[in-house]
């Protein structure tokens, strides 16, 4: 379902390269923003229709709604924010990542943002598919009431089967997803089309005074309002996440020719329906399609909550690797569920944590309805971490003055930060669950950060420096230890100190072979090394060598792959005869190590978690050997 960079950028020549392009964006990208319809003009008429809804009421909202979708998905993210990419990748990381490199002093604060974005994406990739899947569902109730009682356990189904198929990758049906969602757009447009002519008087929504007015009109409970107002551009964040897949032109072609004109013909038909027939309130999505085609509808919107549920699935698998790559998370296992497309892979433990969630949250909740109050907090916040950052972004990519920059972000700001707060409001009816998956993963990334960092620190003491200790060892003398033919590959994260492996098979073993490559492996802060950059090999004696290996946050770290390359670029060694040489550290706990127990403890299971270097790394497995040492942490 993802696609390649190179693969986006080279379909995108021709017109027709450019359609299939935005036709697969309107799967992927606008799955999630595509569902908001199923539920938001509800959400957002249930505070105010307690003692009945005035016909400016209902202008007013769908006024807030269509300014909602123009202001934040239209100006924020089409036109802006799809510029602010890093070598083409979009995304919280992807920008932390490029704001590192010229941070000046604003580093850790930018770090933070960064894992809080970051972790917000992870805390909504579990809401979205419970909440869009149980509101589809629920159309059933319309077609035969008699189901009501089996729209939980339906949704679970769907949900257990959308989460079995990962592993075996959705490139077979990913060809389907844009078409489908597609229809379900112009079918959502058709609906809505039918029942503006219910009450032409609707149009008028389009004068933003209606909104500006419902908000002075109701005060405070215009705010309450907000949070379910907000409901509609849920999935923007997906925009930018996904532009690497394919590309800004057809993202914004896809949204200005399809996705926006649907979405707004949808909820003016929805309002022009609540206008005519009031009790239509009840479920005003459903209620605009006739009986007959109430099945057909269902099913179509299941299919098209099914699709956006995967697009968030792979958007956190795709976060989470590039968590890891810049060293927020250990290592997981990848899996490779296509042999033509890189970006289509498979995390089995975020998988398997997804799913958890997923099904906890329905089972839960138990209706869209009681779902829908702990949305919003963690797309708002997203979102305004998102804002901050891309304030530093225009000031250091861009150029931008300070007067610039803030006359341009801050009043984007100040309205995310007013959603932010009209969700809050939420936040003891359900309000708290994305609050604390949030918290949970920040928690997470800045535990392994940090203890890295200390790990580093303490192992910086004790450590060797390289070229004194070759110079020593190259020293001919009757200590010296005795030359075995062949490769010997030593694995190290620091390059300028000797690699533990090595001294461990010196004290142990008493032999040298008779070429040693000392290699370390590097990310760079974009998403793709070029072949230029790819190597950096240094001789340091007759029998050393000091050899770095870049990547992209977004590539595999296959480093037989790269080593086979590097062959090819005129480092001679036989593989047949290369050991590969590993150290594998053991922590132990120790109360004065600079983070509390809590965290030691935390931080060791997170090492212990850990994929094996060997298998993350794809290094023959017959041809490693690994030596172990205790570190106190």
């Amino acid at each position: 379902m993802e696609h390649d960079k190179h693969h986006a950028s080279a379909a995108h020549k021709g017109p027709r390269g450019m359609f299939f392009l935005a036709l697969g964006s309107v799967g992927v990208v606008y799955g999630d923003i595509g569902t908001s319809p199923l539920y938001a003009f509800r959400e957002a008429l249930k505070p105010i229709s307690e003692g009945g809804v005035t016909r400016m009421e209902i202008i007013g909202l769908i006024s807030l709604m269509i300014w909602a979708l123009t202001i934040i998905v239209t100006i924020k993210y089409v036109l802006f924010l799809l510029r602010a990419d890093n070598d083409g990748e979009g995304g919280t990381l992807s920008l932390l990542a490029l704001l590192s490199k010229t941070a000046n002093g604003h580093g850790p604060i930018l770090m933070v943002l960064g894992l809080i974005g970051a972790a917000l994406f992870l805390g909504d990739s579990m809401i979205t598919p419970a909440l869009s899947v149980l509101s589809a569902v629920e159309g059933l109730k319309l077609v035969a009431p008699d189901l009501s009682d089996y729209i939980v356990p339906i949704s679970v189904a769907i949900l257990i089967g959308v989460f079995a198929v990962q592993s075996h990758g959705t490139a077979a049906v990913a060809r389907f997803f844009g078409p489908i969602t597609a229809l379900w757009f112009l079918v959502m447009a058709a609906g809505g089309v039918n029942h503006i002519f219910d009450d032409l008087g609707i149009l008028s929504a389009f004068n933003p005074w209606h909104a500006a007015s419902f908000m002075l009109r109701e005060g405070f409970l215009g705010i309450v309002v907000l949070g379910a107002v907000f409901l509609t551009v849920t999935g923007a964040e997906a925009l930018y996440a996904d532009l690497g897949h394919f590309g800004r032109k057809p993202i914004q072609w896809a949204w200005f020719v399809l996705v926006f004109p649907s979405l707004v013909l949808n909820y003016l038909g929805q309002g022009a329906l609540v206008l005519h027939n009031p009790a239509a309130m009840e479920n005003p999505f459903y209620l605009m399609f006739p009986q007959w085609a109430l099945l057909p509808v269902v099913i179509l919107a299941t299919f098209a909550t099914i699709i956006a549920s995967q697009a968030v699935i792979t958007g956190a698998f795709s976060l989470v690797r590039q968590a890891i790559h810049l060293g927020f998370l250990p290592r997981m296992q990848i899996l490779f569920t296509s042999e033509t497309h890189t970006g289509q892979i498979y995390l089995p433990s975020v998988n398997a944590l997804l799913l958890v969630g997923v099904l906890a949250l329905v089972l839960l909740f138990e209706s869209s309805e009681a779902l829908a109050t702990a949305y919003g907090i963690s797309v708002t916040g997203a979102m305004v971490v998102t804002t901050i950052m891309a304030f530093e972004f225009v000031r250091k990519r861009w150029n931008w003055s300070l007067t610039t920059a803030v006359a341009a972000l801050l009043p984007l700001l100040a309205l995310e930060m007013v959603f932010l707060g009209a969700n809050l409001l939420k936040i003891h009816d359900g309000g708290y669950i994305p609050v604390l998956f949030a918290g949970v993963f920040t928690v997470i990334m800045w535990t392994w950060r940090r203890g890295n960092g200390i790990l580093f620190a303490k192992t910086r003491h004790t450590d060797v420096p390289l070229a004194p200790f070759i110079a020593s060892i190259e020293r001919k003398s009757d200590h010296a230890p005795a030359s075995v033919p062949g490769t010997a590959i030593f694995l190290t994260s620091d390059a300028e100190t000797a690699p533990a492996a090595l001294l461990h098979n010196l004290k142990h073993n008493h032999v040298l072979h008779e070429r040693n490559i000392i290699l370390t492996i590097k990310t760079i802060g974009r998403p793709r090394a070029t072949a230029d950059e790819r190597f950096v090999i240094e001789p340091l004696s007759e029998r050393f060598s000091r050899v770095e290996i870049r990547f992209g946050f977004m590539e595999n770290q296959n480093v037989s792959k790269a080593l086979a390359n590097l062959r090819r670029c005129g480092l001679k060694f036989d593989i047949m005869s290369t050991s590969f040489y590993l150290g594998r550290r053991k922590l132990v706990p120790d109360a004065k190590s600079g983070m509390p127990y809590w965290q030691d403890r935390l931080y060791i299971s997170l090492a212990n978690a850990a994929a094996d270097p060997s298998d993350y790394f794809r290094l023959p497995a017959n041809r490693v050997v690994e030596l172990g040492s205790h570190v106190i942490i």
